[in-house]
């Protein structure tokens, strides 16, 4: 059912953001701190029976000098620099296989896919422990309160840094034309590619689907799914903490991100998404600095505009490659 504002409120929607002052120099700090890591991947041409396409298995130092995993997808016989979609994934799922991902190879583009630390047992399987948590093998979720009382423990502090990484390894590659990479993701990797967008300063664009990751306190406050509702179990029990948790949580809301993204945008949204609810999209794009256009699919929920969307993601960034 339409449970959220209507349309024509969620088009005007900007609620007041709660962001602290030392925001900018937080995400400074923490990208310059991974600088001291020496920077070094690893791709192995791996065999899938795949004919048409090149598949590679990633390793790169990702947050803290941990090793993080990939698939790269090239279309077969390139002869010249290609532009690159970066994916991040949706929460729960890990890079599963490279058959997976034939979508973005089809249409001439490179594709590197980002695992997500810790996770990739929800859906599709992952490959990439938490190791700066607990070491442990991908687990079932949630990972919405790991370290959510100290910013510079939070989770998601770890899986932004390793998208910012993932971005300087695509660019470094000699098959990609630096100048024509796009990141994009649905749910969680919605999320991760405002974020990235914001701390990487020259993509070419970004395509969050169904973003999660945004206008956190109100979305726990409007909806019982998870993984907002994650937070909310949290400080059922954790009473006196609500005011440290959104103090960290700020850190890492996408709304945040959104005000200081540059690059052209294309965002999608269902409007009867009970997981993502339509006002936490709006708010991030709403606020959204650069170039934007939105989909909206109305009686969709967090799929939201599934292949029908996947033909307006091609077109956009087909013209922003031409």
């Amino acid at each position: 059912m339409f449970f959220d504002l209507s349309l024509k409120d969620l088009q005007k929607y900007l609620p007041e953001r709660f962001e602290q002052n030392d925001f900018d120099v937080f995400w400074h700090n923490e990208l310059e701190n991974n600088k001291k890591f020496n920077f070094d991947y690893k791709l192995e041409k791996v065999n899938f029976g795949l004919k048409l396409v090149d598949t590679y298995d990633v390793t790169f130092t990702g947050y803290n000098g941990q090793k993080i995993k990939a698939w790269l997808i090239l279309p077969a016989n390139i002869s010249d620099k290609i532009p690159c979609i970066v994916e991040f994934l949706g929460y729960g799922g890990g890079r599963g296989f490279p058959t997976d991902w034939l979508l973005w190879s089809s249409c001439g583009f490179a594709h590197f896919i980002m695992d997500t630390r810790g996770q990739g047992s929800s859906w599709s399987p992952g490959s990439t422990p938490d190791i700066e948590c607990d070491g442990s093998f991908p687990q079932y979720p949630g990972f919405m309160t790991k370290g959510i009382l100290d910013p510079k423990k939070y989770y998601y502090k770890r899986v932004f840094i390793d998208g910012v990484k993932a971005v300087e390894l695509v660019k470094s590659l000699p098959e990609i034309d630096n100048k024509k990479i796009i990141l994009t993701g649905g749910s969680q990797g919605g999320g991760i590619t405002i974020a990235v967008g914001s701390l990487v300063k020259d993509v070419a664009a970004i395509m969050p689907d169904v973003p999660f990751l945004c206008h956190y306190k109100t979305a726990t406050e409007i909806t019982d799914s998870d993984p907002y509702a994650e937070i909310s179990r949290f400080l059922k029990i954790h009473r006196d903490k609500i005011d440290l948790v959104f103090n960290t949580l700020s850190y890492f809301d996408c709304v945040n991100f959104a005000v200081r993204g540059k690059a052209p945008a294309l965002f999608s949204v269902g409007l009867m998404d009970t997981i993502c609810p339509p006002r936490t999209v709006f708010a991030a794009y709403n606020y959204y600095a650069g170039k934007k256009d939105i989909k909206v699919y109305e009686y969709n929920n967090h799929e939201g505009g599934g292949t029908f969307h996947n033909l307006e993601k091609i077109k956009f960034a087909q013209n922003i490659c031409s």
